[in-house]
């Protein structure tokens, strides 16, 4: 498993994390199988949020590590927080006490002293960074958190949190794969009139390779969260096509290649993946074992309904 430097501070982190949204729905024998195949194959980054399952998600984690009897220094665990009422009266919540509360709710349910990493979990447009910048203090200060990034956070949302923090930020999440480019388009179609030059995202991949922010790519095998996964969608043969092909020649499945095509970008970038079958986590981590070359990558990017300027 390859292994990375998160922001250049938190080393040895698997270029492969898995996100465990899922988990709740397995049993703890289940979920201790799911561990036992990420160590086997060098996983050792671990994604959550405090909704994921309405906490249950984090409380069987934290059942089945502890159970295995894992050491928790092996084990690099990220939660995220931000995120209120969601089945109630969804909205977002960055004040100093919620992130404080949301903390102590994931450290009693992950059965663990601290986190590694802590990411705010998507924007909100009322937040007041000294309220962050304090709870990141407070819990950076007593132990709990060794360090902080966001989630789906442009430049601009990025530049003013980090302002006022003591800490710097080390990921952020974002969409990104070979059906989900908005991450590409509009550096590759520069002073053109065409719709991929539209700038969507203040040009938040080189902002994060600039200033050392790790992205994590969430849904790699999505063509967004509205249409689903591109495997079933019927504006995506050609990209199932050319990734069929192109395997063959890697000798490794299609869902691994575009894992591969992701990890081949020079930003070195971690992926998230969510299944909790150990089967299909063998299978995606032969992605590690393979280097794209500079051909395919474009071949992928363009059968993807992208075209070159």
């Amino acid at each position: 498993m390859k292994a990375l430097s998160l922001g250049g501070q938190l080393a040895g982190a698997s270029a492969i994390a898995l996100g465990c949204m899922r988990m709740d729905s397995l049993s703890l024998a289940d979920s201790q199988k799911v561990l036992a195949t990420c160590q086997d194959l060098g996983i050792n980054f671990f994604d959550h949020a405090d909704i994921y399952g309405k906490g249950q998600s984090e409380s069987r984690f934290g059942q089945a590590w502890t159970g295995m009897g894992l050491a928790r220094q092996d084990l690099l665990i990220q939660s995220k927080c931000g995120l209120a009422d969601v089945w109630s009266n969804y909205h977002f919540d960055f004040s100093k006490d919620h992130i404080i509360q949301a903390v102590e709710g994931s450290l009693k349910r992950l059965q663990t002293d601290y986190l590694d990493v802590l990411a705010l979990h998507r924007p909100d447009a009322l937040m007041e960074p000294e309220e962050v910048a304090e709870a990141f203090h407070d819990l950076h200060q007593s132990g709990k958190v060794r360090y902080f990034g966001v989630s789906n956070q442009n430049p601009g949302q990025m530049s003013l949190l980090s302002s006022y923090l003591d800490q710097a930020l080390i990921v952020n999440q974002l969409e990104f794969g070979p059906a989900h480019t908005v991450l590409l388009d509009a550096s590759l179609n520069v002073n053109t009139k065409d719709s991929e030059s539209i700038n969507r995202d203040g040009d938040v991949l080189n902002y994060c390779r600039l200033h050392q922010v790790t992205i994590q790519a969430w849904s790699p095998f999505q063509v967004d969260l509205h249409q689903g996964p591109y495997m079933l969608h019927p504006d995506y043969q050609d990209l199932r096509d050319c990734l069929a092909s192109l395997a063959l020649s890697y000798g490794v499945s299609s869902d691994a290649l575009a894992l591969a095509w992701i990890l081949r970008h020079p930003a070195k970038m971690q992926v998230l993946v969510g299944s909790m079958q150990p089967w299909r986590l063998v299978d995606l981590a032969q992605a590690c074992r393979i280097e794209v070359s500079r051909e395919d990558w474009y071949r992928i990017y363009k059968a993807g309904g992208n075209r070159l300027p």
